[in-house]
């Protein structure tokens, strides 16, 4: 084989190395530009995230603060009232696998929307419930899905509809609680009756 031709297989070789960087950014851009994000507080981050965990198209749940004033707060902080913050999670999903509304009506389900002292067996306002928005389109879906829960049970959601403005990840102990301490994560559901109240709500 001359040099002509060592040199012509390297070119080729190298426009098809080339084409498939090319394919792979382009496919990374467009999985890019699906992942979306929704914010919500349910009472117990680690009850919700594990809640959201489960559901096909959540790529990853945080537990972390979000709805308050106070800069990189602490959860001792937030639960004491200092902060206006809110126990919450920020899930990432797939939007081509899993809509907002989905994710809504999820939470709706995993919450006592009727609870205006907290969430199960926490009565602190930190634990209230909350669907934070992100965009006009889902303020309208909160609003519209909350007229036909009214609807539904002819009682007043006391829910909280509160536009997104910060969120911040809680401490690395609190991520993944329920697969890192089952046994008191388990302790502490039950104690709450957290899963009896909501079959007693939305069964």
């Amino acid at each position: 084989m001359s040099l002509k031709d060592y040199l012509e297989v390297a070119k080729n070789i190298l426009i098809r190395f080339l084409y498939i960087i090319l394919f792979l950014l382009i496919a990374n851009i467009s999985n890019a530009q699906n992942i979306k994000k929704a914010y919500f507080a349910g009472g117990c981050f680690w009850c919700m995230e594990e809640a959201f965990e489960k559901i096909d198209g959540v790529l990853e749940v945080i537990s972390g603060y979000s709805g308050g004033t106070t800069k990189n707060p602490t959860y001792k902080e937030v639960v004491y009232g200092k902060t206006g913050h809110f126990e919450a999670i920020e899930i990432k999903y797939d939007s081509k696998k899993i809509k907002y509304v989905d994710l809504l009506n999820a939470f709706w389900i995993n919450s006592d929307p009727f609870d205006a002292d907290g969430q199960f067996c926490d009565k602190v306002y930190s634990y209230r419930s909350v669907a934070f928005y992100t965009s006009d389109k889902e303020k309208n879906l909160i609003e519209k899905s909350i007229i036909m829960l009214e609807k539904r049970f002819t009682k007043k959601i006391v829910t909280y509809i509160r536009k997104f403005d910060e969120f911040y990840e809680a401490e690395e102990f609190h991520q993944d609680y329920y697969v890192e301490n089952f046994i008191n994560y388990l302790r502490y559901k039950k104690g709450c009756k957290r899963v009896k109240t909501l079959e007693k709500i939305w069964n």
